[in-house]
């Protein structure tokens, strides 16, 4: 009885996972990408680049590089990624900020694997110095990865940010 119920709920997380990992990839939009192994069957493995604007704060993006698996695994999205990945985030048009932010929130979460890893790109606020960190880093259920890259965008100090 106890391990129908375990096999349940993690049934019923997984396909939860799954779900949220789905909807932040569709933030994504790849600028591109470079092959970096080739492989005789399926997809070869690769550096893609994509950017993510800022869901809060009109006028800030953010391109991540990171490595995609390729091969059987990675063409039938089973592979599980590296946990590497680099972050640069730049003004791209007009900073407006129309709600007070959290000190520190998920911007972004995407699956790079077909269960337990994210990709996750976290905004936290430099009220200090009126800008806005940036920080991608890879975790998973057990255990995740202390590789991370920072990005900053400093903000006009006619604007000051607005904090909840």
């Amino acid at each position: 009885m106890q391990s129908t119920v375990m096999h349940d709920k993690l049934a019923a997380w997984v396909v939860a996972f799954a779900a949220a990992g789905a909807a932040a990839a569709a933030s994504a939009e790849t600028i591109g990408e470079v092959d970096t192994v080739f492989k005789w069957i399926g997809p070869d493995h690769k550096i893609v680049v994509e950017v993510y604007d800022d869901p809060k704060v009109a006028g800030v993006s953010c391109y991540v590089s990171r490595a995609k698996t390729g091969g059987i695994k990675g063409g039938l999205g089973l592979a599980e990624d590296k946990a590497e990945a680099s972050i640069a985030c730049a003004q791209t048009g007009p900073i407006r900020i129309d709600k007070p932010l959290p000190q520190q929130e998920d911007m972004f979460t995407e699956r790079i694997s077909l269960v337990f890893k994210k990709l996750r790109v976290v905004r936290m606020v430099d009220v200090k110095r009126n800008a806005l960190v940036y920080l991608t880093y890879s975790d998973r259920v057990i255990e995740g990865s202390p590789q991370n890259s920072v990005g900053v965008v400093a903000v006009d100090p006619a604007l000051k940010i607005p904090l909840r």
